[in-house]
């Protein structure tokens, strides 16, 4: 939501002399709209467990993480760069918010990330000490008989 007020704020200015900043916020706004929207919308509905083969935690991280980079670096450069008028202020403000929830939703998913990357880590251990254990009881398992009895 952030990004989208900061997009439309961005986009009701009308006149710029170095626009080169202007256009980059632009750009990141609309990039980080978009990108989060369509992964909103694949998580919303389920459709990323159609395509297990994408780890969606570290798509999500990357996305965030990238997405908090860009906005500081579009929100600094448009608040060096601007003209002092009410859209560009309130632009560069709703930049900073985005970028701030952007890093906190970027924390979230490092600690998504951990959790699921210990989960599967144990889950091999596991399995491993378990097939190992496992083909060690032969001798006691009675379905298995051996063929020289």
């Amino acid at each position: 939501v952030l990004a989208l007020i900061a997009f439309i704020c961005i986009e009701t200015i009308m006149e710029c002399s170095p626009c080169e900043g202007l256009y980059f916020f632009e750009f990141v706004s609309c990039s980080a709209l978009v990108v989060t929207g369509v992964l909103l919308l694949m998580f919303s509905l389920n459709l990323h467990t159609r395509i297990p083969q994408i780890n969606w935690n570290l798509t999500d991280l990357v996305n965030t993480g990238l997405s908090t980079f860009f906005f500081f670096i579009a929100s600094v450069v448009l608040a060096a760069l601007n003209h002092k008028t009410g859209a560009e202020i309130a632009a560069v403000i709703f930049g900073f918010l985005a970028m701030a929830m952007y890093a906190v939703n970027t924390y979230l998913a490092i600690k998504k990330w951990r959790m699921n990357s210990r989960q599967q880590s144990s889950r091999q251990t596991s399995d491993y000490i378990r097939a190992r254990t496992e083909s060690r009881e032969v001798d006691h398992r009675p379905e298995i008989q051996r063929l020289d009895a």
